[in-house]
């Protein structure tokens, strides 16, 4: 079985920890920090599940949970310190299929993922392989393993998230700051200039002449896409 899910979740070393469980069961994930930029992915990318921190800055868990259950039935496991059987009950209202406390295991975690999945059904029929595949470049976030044109590629931790993010979505053009984002966790301090450091040097690993790039294009005025389409 394998899903996307969208973790929302404002602690970015709590969303790392979750992420990374998450490539190590094959699915992939997407992370965000506030209530309104979940909506904003779920409206892009429609995940099979969203883990949802219920203290969020912008639009806490609660409103984001209103406004999935207004628009759609995508999953929801909910996340939080509070553990009030009010806040419980209000969530379970709102609509949520389960909820956690924390502080939690991840493997707990991981198995009600598994068990939300299962129930919902959302990820029945979607490919076993968890494998990313665009532009002969072949991203692997369960061996976290890079081949390009079918040879091995090393590549750094922050290169890597930026890569399978852009592989994920093809011709899709992400800024700066989205990219940054995919870093998160791994370097706090990266600024939106270090992105261009990791793309020229992704360049030299995936293109044949980096100063002409085909693949992995510059959109300028906007940041980077991955080019040449799925395969």
């Amino acid at each position: 079985m394998c899903a996307h899910v969208l973790v929302a979740e404002d602690d970015e070393m709590q969303a790392e920890l979750i992420r990374r469980s998450l490539l190590a069961e094959g699915h992939t994930a997407t992370v965000v920090h506030d209530g309104s930029a979940a909506l904003d992915q779920v409206r892009r990318q429609r995940p099979d599940l969203v883990v949802l921190d219920l203290m969020l800055p912008v639009i806490d868990g609660f409103g984001v949970c209103r406004v999935l259950r207004r628009d759609d039935d995508i999953p929801v496991l909910m996340l939080t310190a509070r553990s009030a059987e009010d806040d419980v009950l209000l969530g379970l209202e709102l609509g949520a299929d389960d909820y956690m406390t924390k502080p939690y295991s991840p493997r707990e975690l991981m198995a009600r993922i598994r068990t939300v999945l299962r129930r919902s059904g959302r990820a029945a029929g979607r490919r076993e392989d968890p494998v990313v595949r665009a532009a002969g470049i072949a991203v692997d976030p369960v061996r976290h393993e890079v081949r390009c044109d079918g040879a091995a590629v090393e590549c750094t931790p922050a290169e890597f998230e930026i890569l399978l993010a852009l592989a994920a979505e093809p011709e899709r053009v992400f800024s700066r700051r989205q990219l940054l984002e995919c870093t998160r966790g791994i370097d706090r301090a990266s600024t939106e200039r270090a992105v261009d450091v990791h793309i020229m040097n992704l360049r030299r690993k995936i293109e044949a002449d980096p100063r002409r790039p085909v693949r992995l294009l510059t959109v300028f005025g906007v940041g980077y896409k991955l080019s040449g389409g799925r395969g």
